[in-house]
């Protein structure tokens, strides 16, 4: 009898496999990059856009799909696309970002990106990841679930993508360039941007889906919609347990699939986004972006009802947020937490100073010197000759070492405010030092935010794999009493975790992907000061845990 139940649950396993490999689509794009002139804020600004259009276009696929993605480079710049929480299983050279995976295209070449979506549902985005070009190369990625399956709460009325992002009355090139050159921090944006219109409409009483990402560059956001109320779903792509909140906190790279139900009297109400910012002198937009939800009767011409916006260094209701959100253990992609661990890391992430680079002497970070900034104190530096990837592949000595360190350098006090100015703790490396993995190992990786020079929130994003986040918190991090109080049972899991200012974050992940992945800070300023690293997956022993060679096309440096 066992072994007829056995039998019948492998071949009925074997069915619902061959049932969704007949079912898996291939899913094709034709990304056009180039330079677009559109009129904001009452001027014209030439931009460097995909499709003629701001966001660019949304990609939908399902579970199982394969995405075909030709990008033809007819702008003036190098170009890459990310497909940011794509998880790119044996696809590392679909990933994206330049001299990590590949080179750029360059202008007037063309490249086209072949992976699946495996194990996934919820909101995703693309982006450039060339420099500062995803300002306004974006747009965003919807995963279905596969064909006979559905969400795992009641099938909404209607969804409704919404891609916030920022707007520089400027080149964005120019702004990246001005800061890298000076050793500073990069302009401020203009203002923020919600989708390409201003308007949606309800149907009263209906519930809706909505598909929030944050595509901004540099800035966290509040978002909320006048006397209307969220339960969050999912993030990042990952289901969550409801979470009842009327505000919804994203960092730079972050998504919320959240319902909303139109349970308010027949009227037009904003939804606005707002500036989460916590440096008490950095420079931010001070208005919020509003788009207009109107209810289906309403009167055209009445004044929308606008939602009171959070304090833009509120922290609590932040935190709140982001600490709050877990895991859906009955979710059909939900893995338990790894609870044995190979690998353990502590990884501070902050600022510091080094010598000026300017050819003309001249840097504008404290005391004329140049801002970096680092993990554990190395602050990464890209490649430019060929990418990490192709280097490990070929046994190419001189790119990079893999003796990234697993712990800081100097232990102190790290979210003492009395250490932003100890010019003891200044100094970084530049380097491109990388960690590298055994195929499988489990890893817990603190991050932990510090005080030098200013502390801020740090949205920290890992390429390849998704992530436990199984612990947060304010202060200094202790390993006896805050490691016994982790969340191994329903952590939220994530691409995309903010490493609190003053705080840390606790994550866990499997290793199980071959390739080579860049973790990096999404805030797109911090990144050319170096507030990024890579980590190395080797093969596992088998040919279906192997990394395949890459593309015929792939760019060449």
């Amino acid at each position: 009898m066992r072994r007829s139940l056995l039998l019948l649950a492998s071949a009925l396993a074997l069915l619902a496999c061959s049932s969704s490999f007949a079912s898996a689509r291939i899913v094709r794009h034709t990304f056009n990059v180039g330079n677009l002139t559109v009129n904001r804020l009452c001027r014209d600004q030439v931009i460097t856009a995909v499709n003629g259009g701001l966001p660019g276009p949304t990609i939908v696929a399902e579970d199982g799909d394969t995405l075909v993605v030709r990008v033809n480079n007819v702008s003036p710049y190098n170009v890459t696309i990310h497909w940011h929480g794509v998880f790119q299983l044996l696809s590392a050279w679909a990933d994206g970002p330049e001299y990590i995976t590949q080179c750029p295209i360059r202008p007037g070449q063309s490249f086209t990106y072949r992976f699946n979506v495996t194990r996934q549902e919820g909101t995703l985005l693309w982006h450039a990841h060339f420099k500062a070009l995803r300002a306004t190369v974006h747009g965003a990625f919807i995963i279905r679930p596969a064909p006979g399956r559905t969400y795992p709460f009641p099938t909404p009325f209607r969804e409704i993508p919404i891609v916030l992002g920022e707007w520089w009355n400027a080149d964005i090139m120019d702004v990246e360039e001005e800061a890298v050159s000076t050793g500073s921090a990069p302009n401020a944006s203009n203002a923020f941007t919600i989708n390409d219109t201003v308007r949606f409409t309800l149907v009263q009483g209906r519930t809706y889906l909505l598909r929030v990402i944050n595509a901004a560059l540099n800035t966290p956001l509040f978002f909320k919609i006048a006397n209307h109320n969220f339960t969050v779903m999912a993030v990042d792509a990952a289901y969550t347990d409801p979470y009842n909140t009327d505000v919804l906190v994203l960092a730079p790279g972050q998504t919320v699939d959240a319902l909303m139900t139109a349970d308010q009297p027949i009227n037009r109400y904003y939804m606005a986004a707002s500036a989460y910012v916590i440096p008490l002198l950095a420079p931010y937009v001070q208005t919020s972006t509003t788009a207009i939800m109107s209810y289906a009767g309403a009167a055209g011409n009445s004044t929308p009802l606008m939602p009171v916006m959070p304090r833009r260094n509120d922290t609590e209701l932040a935190n709140r947020f982001l600490s709050g959100l877990t895991g859906l253990t009955s979710s059909p992609h939900w893995i338990p937490v790894p609870l044995e661990i190979d690998e353990r890391m502590f990884v501070t992430t902050g600022l510091g100073l080094i010598q000026c680079r300017n050819p003309s002497g001249v840097c504008l970070g404290p005391g004329g010197l140049e801002v970096a900034a680092s993990m554990n104190n190395v602050s990464f530096v890209l490649p430019q000759g060929t990418s990490l990837m192709e280097a490990y592949v070929n046994n190419v000595s001189g790119v990079y070492t893999a003796d990234f360190p697993d712990n800081p350098p100097v232990v102190f006090d790290y979210n003492n405010p009395n250490n932003t100015q100890n010019a003891a703790l200044f100094a970084t490396e530049k380097a491109t030092r990388v960690k590298q993995f055994k195929y499988n190992a489990t890893v817990e990786m603190v991050f932990h935010n510090t005080a030098v020079l200013s502390s801020d929130d740090h949205p920290m994003h890992l390429h390849g794999l998704s992530f436990y986040v199984v612990g947060q918190g304010l202060g200094n991090y202790n390993p006896q009493t805050d490691g016994a109080n982790l969340n191994l049972v329903n952590p939220q899991e994530r691409n995309t975790v903010v490493v609190p200012s003053l705080g840390w974050v606790v994550i866990r992940f499997r290793a199980n992907n071959p390739g080579v992945w860049f973790v990096h800070c999404h805030i797109d300023g911090h990144v050319p000061w170096g507030l990024a690293n890579a980590f190395i997956i080797e093969n596992g022993p088998t040919p279906d845990t192997t990394l395949p060679p890459p593309p015929a096309d792939l760019p060449q440096c």
